[in-house]
This record gives structure tokens, C-alpha cells and sequence, in this order.
């Protein structure tokens, strides 16, 4: 079985032939958990892809909003992302240095405003310099100013609102891909403060299910699938995606639509906004 959806991802050898097109925009969204004693921009100076450009979630985001990364107004999105050198008609690629972690909320915000022609690199920068391919390092180059236009589609995310509303409604499926342990409540949060558990109704998928565990490479369709159907979710159902802070959901959203089921909304705050109250219920347990 192939792809529904096959230009969301290009493979390492595509991306290295198509470097030198001028209307190939390539990001890197490398983020970082917040106990993880690393530093994302210091470590793109340090090497990175040919004429990529940062891509840094917690800059391009609503800067009033004291959670973490939650997606910006459309005016901010094609500001930040113009001064990035991307313009509407450009190809956007996104890569992490993970392989396949925070590049997918950069595919997912592009989609959110309005801009299909993005795709992430299959296994991300780890694959490309395991494969030793060229990489550069320094500042940099400020690139020419692009003209991005965005258009904010309000289906593909979901706010706290909406998902206490769906635990009585059942509007829509709820899938939490973070580790097995954080959903059961098992596991400390890597955030302070933040109560163990999962939002009441929700199925645990980790997002790693998604993803070859050699090289984090997406699976074969079947096998995505076969993993999505295997946690109990209905892919003729709406489903919404739920994780620490918004960022590895987009995984799921982005193997969703890999395989044919493009409608894949994201709570943008995730655990961090329910997790980090009073007065949301909360579930343990699997």
C-alpha cells in the first residue's frame, strides 16, 4: 500500500537534489523538552543543511499566550515565515535533528495557514548526516524577504474549550501520543507543575508507533494503519491529536495524512494547558 498522501514526506536523496532550486524552503524546526539540557539554535550554527534556514516554534507563536508555542495569528505566521525567505508559491521542507520530532508542527502550521506544498524530511537531519551527506555550519545568511500570504483554517485546531465539551459529546475521538506511562499517569511530566494523567475519553497511541525505530522514518501505510486502528481509533471518525505541548501530535496529524485522512485536528495546548490546571478532569490508568 502507498501513500494517500506521499508529497508530505521526501526522502533524504530527494531533498539532495533539489538544493539548488530556488523555490525549495528548507527549515529547521528542531525544538527541545524543556528537561533536556540543549540548545537548538546554537546547534543549528554548529551544522545543518545546506541553505537552511531556523525555524524556531517558540518565536514564531503568539507571543501573548504564556503557553508554550501555542500557533500565532495568521498575520504573524506570514510575517515571520516571509522574513524566513518563504514565499507562497515555494516548496517548504522541514527537518529536526531528531529524525522525526518537531518537524511535523512545522508541517502542521504551514497547513494551518493555508500553505499544502510543505513536506518533512523522512528521518530528518540524523538520516542526512548518517548518510554523510553536506552540511554547513556558522551564522546563517539573512535571507531575501518572501511574500507569504496565510489563511487561518480553524478546523484543524482545537482549544481546552472545545475538548471538555467533547467529554460529554463525543464529537470526535481523542488520541494522547505521549509515552505510555505519561498517559497512565504512571510517569512525571517533564514540565513542573504539571499533573500526571490523560484527558477522560482519550486512547494512548504513542507517536513512536508511527515511526521506523532503525532511522524514524515513517512506517509502510500499512503498518500506520494497522498502528492507528490497533489503538482503537475509527479512521472514518474525526480525531483529534493531544500530546505535551502541541508538538508531537502534528506526528500523528502528519502519518494520518499519509494515509488518507488529511482532517486530523491538533490541540494546540495539550497537557500543558489541561494538565497545568485546577479544574480539568483528569484520568489515570490504561
Amino acid at each position: 500500500m502507498t501513500y494517500a498522501n506521499p508529497d508530505a514526506v521526501v526522502s533524504t536523496a530527494w531533498l539532495a537534489d533539489n538544493l539548488s532550486d530556488p523555490k525549495v524552503k528548507v527549515l529547521d524546526a528542531s525544538y527541545h523538552l524543556p528537561n533536556v539540557d540543549r540548545d537548538a539554535d546554537a546547534e543549528f550554527e554548529a551544522v545543518r543543511i545546506p541553505g537552511a534556514i531556523r525555524f524556531d516554534i517558540d518565536d514564531i507563536c503568539d507571543p501573548d499566550d504564556p503557553l508554550p508555542h501555542m500557533i500565532p495569528s495568521a498575520e504573524r505566521f506570514a510575517e515571520k515565515v516571509a522574513a524566513l525567505g518563504v514565499s507562497s508559491g515555494d516548496r517548504v521542507v522541514v527537518y529536526d535533528v531528531y529524525g522525526m520530532q518537531s518537524a511535523a508542527r512545522g508541517w502542521w502550521m504551514f497547513r494551518v495557514f493555508g500553505h499544502d506544498t510543505v513536506a518533512v524530511l523522512d528521518g530528518g537531519l540524523a538520516k542526512w548526516r548518517a548518510e554523510e551527506r553536506a552540511t554547513e555550519s556558522g551564522p546563517a545568511p539573512k535571507p531575501a524577504e518572501g511574500k507569504f500570504s496565510a489563511s487561518f483554517r480553524p478546523e484543524l485546531v482545537r482549544s481546552r474549550d472545545d475538548m471538555r465539551a467533547n467529554i460529554d459529546a463525543h464529537s470526535y475521538q481523542v488520541v494522547d501520543v505521549r509515552a505510555a506511562g505519561r498517559y497512565a499517569g504512571t510517569d512525571p511530566e517533564p514540565r513542573a507543575g504539571m499533573r500526571s494523567g490523560h484527558i477522560p475519553g482519550s486512547l494512548s497511541m504513542p507517536f513512536q508507533g508511527m515511526l521506523d525505530p532503525k532511522d524514524k522514518t515513517f512506517l509502510p501505510a500499512e503498518q500506520i494503519r494497522a498502528a492507528i486502528t490497533g489503538a482503537g481509533l475509527n479512521l472514518d471518525r474525526p480525531v483529534t491529536a493531544s500530546c505535551g505541548s502541541g508538538v508531537t501530535a502534528c506526528i500523528f496529524a502528519l502519518g494520518a495524512h499519509l494515509v488518507g485522512k488529511s482532517d486530523v485536528a491538533v490541540y494546540d495546548g495539550s497537557w500543558s494547558d489541561w494538565g497545568g490546571r485546577d479544574d480539568t478532569p483528569i484520568a489515570t490508568g490504561t
